[in-house]
């Protein structure tokens, strides 16, 4: 029996068989997909889920090494959408049966943007009869912030590690408290301890990174017992330090393969959670998310963004081809999930199983 195969019929793998999956190439990676693509069908279905993307603001009071939106790039224009434009996008989703939303914004620390979300949450959270699913993503934050927003109606929070190689994590950070490792992971364990269905998610093809670097994280996945992953390639942003670096980097399909990979290896790891894919896929790859559907991923974010915002809010360079109305791209969207053998789920929350299957289990409290 060929090595690939005897990996793939086990429980439960160890670094050097991720390292060795990622290292896969052609009909190989076929295989590995496969394998993801039966689990998924196993143990959630073929289904996929929307979340409506709300990209709340650009501002920022981290300096990332690897961001668009770090606080000392000057050159890009700054915005906060008001509370109407906010509920409109969310409701947009709302009456188009999505079900869920995600809130995402560049990390801000103070009272006064605590009670701004507090406040968005409840309104959606009245206007939508409390049915709907809100996923925030807005950085670190006070564990009573949290909590706070927990009771207003968000039930997920995704808070990105971006890598678990300490070393890594300092070269693509500044050295200081503002970005400590230490923290991040602190805020993750009390965003799962409050009751949130919890995510996080790594860059895949830093410079400096390697193969063993992102087995770890997806170990890391795994042992934190996440319920969900948002994860995809590291594209660069010219006005960014690590841009210097761009020589180091794997070419943008080579970049989307591991990717995929990634995705597949996590689905077979952990088989109920949700897994997402990416606008950074469909970034190098106009059919980058329907390939991530076919590895292993079960959620989509249609950004509904109010259109005058979406090109401000660059993390990356050439950020998504979907530059069309969201009103306009639902039935293209749509006819692609179904091509790839999957179905969307309209009106469906699509909650993180492992979330409720982990909350029974009071051996993974």
């Amino acid at each position: 029996m060929k090595k690939l195969e005897k990996i793939l019929k086990k429980n439960f793998f160890f670094k050097n068989d991720i390292v060795f999956l990622l290292s896969l190439k052609g009909e190989d990676c076929k295989k590995l997909f496969q394998k993801a693509r039966e689990i998924k069908l196993k143990y959630i279905g073929n289904k996929v889920y929307y979340r409506g993307l709300i990209e709340l603001s650009n501002n920022c009071i981290k300096d990332c090494f690897y961001c668009g939106i770090r606080k000392s790039n000057k050159k890009i224009e700054r915005y906060f959408l008001n509370e109407k434009e906010i509920i409109e996008s969310a409701l947009f989703s709302y009456k188009n049966n999505y079900a869920s939303i995600v809130i995402q914004s560049g990390e801000i620390q103070s009272e006064n943007f605590s009670k701004k979300i507090e406040n968005i949450l409840k309104k959606i959270h009245q206007k939508t009869g409390g049915k709907f699913g809100i996923t925030l993503s807005v950085g670190e934050q006070k564990k009573e912030t949290y909590k706070r927003w927990l009771d207003a109606g968000a039930s997920r929070y995704l808070l990105r590690i971006e890598t678990t190689n300490k070393k890594l994590y300092k070269k693509i950070h500044p050295n200081d408290e503002t970005h400590n490792f230490h923290k991040r992971l602190k805020y993750l364990k009390e965003l799962q301890n409050l009751g949130y269905q919890t995510g996080t998610g790594v860059l895949i093809g830093l410079p400096f990174q390697t193969l063993e670097d992102l087995a770890d994280d997806l170990l890391f996945f795994k042992s934190f017992d996440i319920d969900m992953v948002g994860m995809g390639p590291y594209i660069e942003h010219i006005n960014t330090p690590l841009y210097k670096h761009s020589n180091l980097l794997l070419s943008k399909e080579n970049r989307l393969e591991l990717s995929l990979k990634m995705i597949a290896i996590l689905r077979i790891l952990m088989k109920d959670i949700n897994i997402a894919a990416t606008t950074a896929m469909q970034t190098l790859d106009e059919n980058g998310h329907i390939k991530a559907l076919m590895s292993g991923a079960n959620i989509l974010m249609p950004n509904t963004t109010p259109t005058n915002y979406k090109k401000n809010y660059l993390l990356y360079e050439n950020k998504e081809r979907t530059k069309d109305q969201a009103r306009n791209v639902n039935k293209i969207l749509e006819e692609r999930v179904n091509s790839s053998g999957n179905k969307v789920c309209f009106g469906e929350r699509g909650d993180s199983l492992h979330f409720f299957k982990r909350k029974k289990n009071p051996y993974l409290q």
